[in-house]
């Protein structure tokens, strides 16, 4: 792709206030033209289909994602059939079995959705969830010891176990049969010796299907248990339960754990927001309504209002809180599992808000830090919490890979959080680091990855990773642009605009939300928010107003020059509705700034 130095920029911009290229999204003409005619769109959102790679015959599948027409095969999945068959069994035979999640949204979710089929056939199913600070992440042998002593005889791991070699070992040696439901990414070619390993990032597994949180995985094994189940006869008595009922626990993972929102897993998400918004889950609504939250449900509230909280409890909290409160039917217990997760994400924010300082602080004094191909950043007693939302923020300030460690020097361990740039494959580089000895664990996915580590070994793993990421890097350096989809006026952005768009959500990683840029605007009556936000008018020579905001600016120089009035700038960012007070209208959420005299 054309960097600053092959491409003029969109709108001339080669380099923005805050160093990046803008680049109009490349969009094929004769593609162009054909979802125009096809399926009626106007020019601009047939531009952006096509720019994202949205063929023409993919284009109502795309504008109307459905899981009929895009659910695949349960039996594509490696271990599929395998692992409903044992599940039906543990039903038919009453058998003791516990499921055990990982912490955050995709845990909580995906076991919430076991719970509640087997509910819905009449077997209880227990949750073991590790706390993170005492346990931490995935199964242990521990852990597995302690759940065979109290009965069990299997247990389901979800979001969690593909790379549990050690625990799974142990759970062979003391007779504890286990099937795991996993998407994480595994090591090398060997597969653990387990009863049933559903994974589509398994190596020999050929579902394509990849990209999906295990959210998205335990729903396709819904589907296999009720074919299962059905081919059984077990419905012939008891109603066959309707997994569309689940697809809101579904879309959570998918939104939460930030995967792709392609193809069917886009179908999940889109439906399950549709499922969402009649607030039938009582954990959900409960949590919507302490939130005070309000409308149909978005990807805005799954990923900012309802996730966060639920994840808090895994953060800082007791570990389970998140998979009870969507796996209860209970109102009153939703309600008060809803208000202590309210109160723990406040508390989140707020330690969030000190290590990210502190971070910062590191960054800034290390001479190399701006040339470096990746940051890691470490300090004693970083609540290991809430590292992983510090890396994202840094991922997002200085938008190369960040891996953020909290030291426990009592335990002589540091646990790290890492977030990655587009084009970096982060939880490559991370296994490639535990498998030259470098880690005590580690693992993840291209875009984010855990770790442990030696606190002694923490400079030789950061020049490993350097090094390891230079390449890559590099590369998504020079790619680093932002795309635009349309230049529009202040006058031009109104709700009709922003309907006509809606039409691509949900956005996400493999959709991007659609990116609009405004050429020589000026500022009116800035205003500093708390936060580090800055709120202002936009005007230019269309006669429109147009209200605008840009989030977490305050100290950057386009902060700064958002805060002067006069002087024409160009804006890029994306609309969002503002239906204050009843008015319909919308709102400029500005990303970018450049200035035309020296873009």
């Amino acid at each position: 792709m054309p960097d600053g130095s092959t491409y003029p920029g969109y709108l001339g911009v080669t380099r923005s206030l805050s160093g990046r290229l803008w680049r109009e999204r490349a969009a094929d003409a004769e593609l162009v033209r054909r979802h125009q005619l096809g399926h009626g769109l106007s020019e601009p959102l047939a531009r952006a289909l096509a720019a994202r790679g949205v063929t023409a015959e993919q284009g109502e599948t795309y504008l109307n994602p459905t899981l009929k027409a895009l659910f695949p095969d349960p039996s594509s999945f490696m271990d599929m059939d395998r692992a409903a068959e044992i599940l039906v069994d543990v039903l038919q035979r009453q058998r003791p079995a516990v499921v055990f999640a990982d912490y955050d949204v995709d845990g909580a979710s995906s076991a919430a959705q076991l719970v509640r089929w087997f509910r819905a056939l009449g077997h209880d199913l227990p949750i073991y969830v590790p706390d993170r600070i005492l346990e931490g992440y995935g199964p242990s042998p521990a852990a597995f010891k302690r759940l065979k002593a109290e009965g069990a005889e299997l247990v389901v791991t979800v979001d969690c176990g593909a790379a549990a070699h050690d625990a799974l070992a142990c759970a062979a040696e003391i007779g504890l049969e286990v099937v795991v439901i996993d998407h994480h990414l595994m090591r090398g070619e060997e597969i653990p010796h387990v009863a049933a390993l559903v994974n589509p990032n398994r190596p020999d597994d050929t579902s394509g299907q990849g990209h999906l949180a295990a959210a998205g995985v335990t729903f396709v094994l819904l589907a296999a248990l009720n074919r299962e189940a059905r081919r059984r006869g077990l419905f012939s008595e008891t109603a066959e339960p309707d997994l569309r009922q689940w697809l809101d626990l579904a879309a959570m993972g998918a939104i939460c754990d930030v995967t792709e929102l392609r193809g069917f897993n886009r179908a999940l998400a889109a439906q399950g927001l549709k499922v969402m918004s009649g607030w039938r889950n009582p954990g959900l609504k409960a949590l919507m309504d302490v939130a005070k939250g309000q409308g149909p449900s978005s990807v805005f509230h799954v990923g900012f209002i309802l996730g966060p909280r639920i994840n808090a409890g895994g953060r800082i909290g007791r570990a389970d809180l998140g998979a009870r409160l969507l796996s209860t039917d209970d109102a009153e217990e939703a309600r008060g599992l809803a208000e202590e997760l309210d109160g723990l994400n406040a508390s989140r924010k707020e330690v969030e808000r000190e290590v990210t300082e502190a971070a910062i602080a590191h960054i800034e004094t290390e001479s190399n830090a701006p040339d470096a191909p990746m940051l890691l950043v470490a300090q004693d007693d970083w609540h290991p919490g809430v590292i992983g939302i510090v890396a994202g923020r840094l991922r997002e300030k200085y938008r190369k890979p960040v891996v953020v460690v909290g030291v426990d020097r009592a335990a002589n361990v540091g646990k790290g959080s890492g977030r990655s740039q587009p084009g970096v494959n982060l939880g490559r580089a991370v296994q490639a680091a535990y498998d030259e000895g470098l880690l005590l664990a580690g693992g993840g996915h291209a875009m984010a990855a855990g770790l442990s580590v030696r606190p002694d070994t923490i400079p030789e793993l950061r020049a490993f990773l350097c090094e390891r990421l230079a390449a890559e890097t590099e590369v998504a350096a020079a790619e680093d642009a932002l795309e635009i989809d349309a230049l529009v006026t202040t006058r031009g952005c109104d709700r009709a605009l922003w309907q006509d768009f809606q039409r691509m959500a949900p956005f996400g990683p493999g959709n991007a939300e659609p990116s609009f840029a405004a050429a020589d605007v000026r500022v009116e009556r800035p205003m500093a928010l708390r936060g580090g936000h800055v709120r202002c008018t936009l005007t230019d020579g269309s006669g429109g107003r147009l209200k605008a905001v840009a989030w977490r600016v305050e100290g950057s120089e386009t902060g700064r020059r958002l805060m002067t009035e006069g002087g024409a700038i160009h804006v890029a960012g994306r609309l969002k509705p503002d239906d204050w007070q009843g008015r319909e209208s919308v709102e400029f959420e500005i990303e970018d700034v450049a200035d035309p005299r020296r873009a």
